[in-house]
């Protein structure tokens, strides 16, 4: 069995947010899947630019809980651009045990609660 690394946690966060921003109708202007570096997604919806931090969560924090000087941070980056500013947290667990890491090719649960506004 071969834990996921942070960037493989990162990396299947950033699916998870990307799918569902597809569906939604975000046109996609900027995508960075380096962990350190933020937003994650910059996109473009009914012509206003979103800005999108991507963190995957591990049990026992909650995957709704962000790093508020971060995300303000990014909120203040993103007012130059009037672009509005979105966490988007992704717990992963694993299914058989939540204090488990996550294994490659086994079964884990999600849980992500969509997109949170930062005013």
């Amino acid at each position: 069995m071969k834990e996921l690394t942070q960037q493989e946690l990162h990396n299947l966060a950033m699916n998870i947010v990307g799918r569902q921003l597809e569906a939604e109708g975000f046109e996609f202007m900027g995508v960075n899947s380096k962990p350190g570096k933020n937003p994650q997604f910059v996109c473009l919806r009914e012509k206003v630019l979103h800005f999108i931090v991507v963190r995957p969560v591990a049990h026992p924090h909650d995957p709704k809980v962000f790093d508020e000087t971060l995300m303000q941070k990014v909120r203040d980056h993103a007012l130059k651009f009037e672009a509005r500013t979105y966490y988007a947290g992704v717990g992963l667990y694993n299914a058989e045990d939540r204090n488990a890491p996550v294994y490659l090719n086994e079964n884990y649960l999600v849980e992500y609660a969509g997109l949170i506004e930062i005013m």
